[in-house]
């Protein structure tokens, strides 16, 4: 039956590890592409993308409109994933991106073959930095255009990166060779923290591009946006107020006056430890 386009994605790490290890393979160090099948199951809403292949792929740079992919061969994989697991279906595709290109509505026209809505995942393999996530799901809707045709354009679905417990402790153990352990859960927190802020700040810059192009009629004003923003900044604390300038004043200083107990604490153990180790040599040296 016809499944509604799901609420959210969620891509399990094995899939992400699949993506990069095919691009590096056939990809690397060029302006190419990967493209290849996902595989998952949806329950209420949510699509889980717990598998991949990947597919033999060729487009030409200069001419969008050619490109080949080979539906035998994905074909042929399916029926062997399918007599392994049973229970994975056909629910979409994904690329190297990294972004959206513009034979990818065509792409997705033809896994509809294989699932009546299917999703396209982009992937960005070459992501340097640790901000957000690596990857972006779509799925492709038919719109009404401003000359009353209709035309299918991609629609935006929220993407996450999610495992099952036992998956979890396999990535765990993969990646236990490149995690530093000697940071402390503090560290960690803050790191966290500063990464978060750096991609608001993105995020930031980007509404306000957007904005801009939409001021300067490069793009249409779209209403959905506008409110989103509105309810954006309709969040935010007002700071003119004084029990909430006065709140934040209390909550830092709290957070203040811990911090330096806690590093008071630590001067006096360092200098405990010290006159320990003092009277130690002292009775060492006696003894002798």
């Amino acid at each position: 039956g016809k499944m509604p386009i799901p609420s959210e994605v969620v891509v399990h790490p094995t899939v992400l590890l699949s993506v990069v290890d095919h691009y590096h393979r056939v990809a690397k160090n060029s302006s190419r592409r990967v493209v290849g099948c996902l595989l998952g199951s949806s329950h209420k809403g949510v699509l889980d993308v717990t598998n991949v292949f990947a597919l033999p792929f060729e487009e030409d740079p200069r001419d969008p409109n050619i490109w080949f992919l080979d539906h035998v061969y994905h074909e042929t994989m399916f029926h062997m994933f399918k007599k392994v697991n049973v229970k994975e279906k056909i629910v979409g595709w994904y690329s190297s991106g990294p972004k959206l290109k513009q034979n990818d509505i065509q792409i997705n026209e033809l896994f509809r073959r294989y699932t009546p809505d299917p999703v396209c995942v982009v992937v960005d393999v070459n992501m340097t930095e640790s901000i957000g996530l690596p990857t972006e799901a779509y799925a492709g809707i038919e719109e009404i255009n401003e000359d009353g045709q209709l035309i299918k354009v991609f629609k935006h679905i929220n993407c996450s990166v999610g495992a099952h417990e036992v998956e979890s402790v396999g990535v765990e153990h993969l990646i236990r060779d490149i995690w530093d352990v000697s940071h402390g859960t503090l560290s960690n927190q803050i790191l966290e923290k500063v990464n978060s802020m750096k991609a608001l700040i993105l995020k930031l810059k980007e509404i306000t591009e957007y904005l801009q192009l939409v001021l300067d009629d490069k793009y249409p004003i779209n209403n959905q946006i506008i409110y989103n923003l509105q309810e954006i900044f309709n969040f935010l604390p007002n700071l003119s107020v004084e029990s909430v300038v006065k709140s934040f004043s209390v909550k830092t200083n709290d957070l203040m006056v811990s911090t330096y107990i806690c590093s008071l604490i630590r001067a006096i153990m360092s200098l405990h430890k010290l006159i320990n180790n003092k009277i130690e040599n002292k009775e060492a040296k006696i003894e002798k």
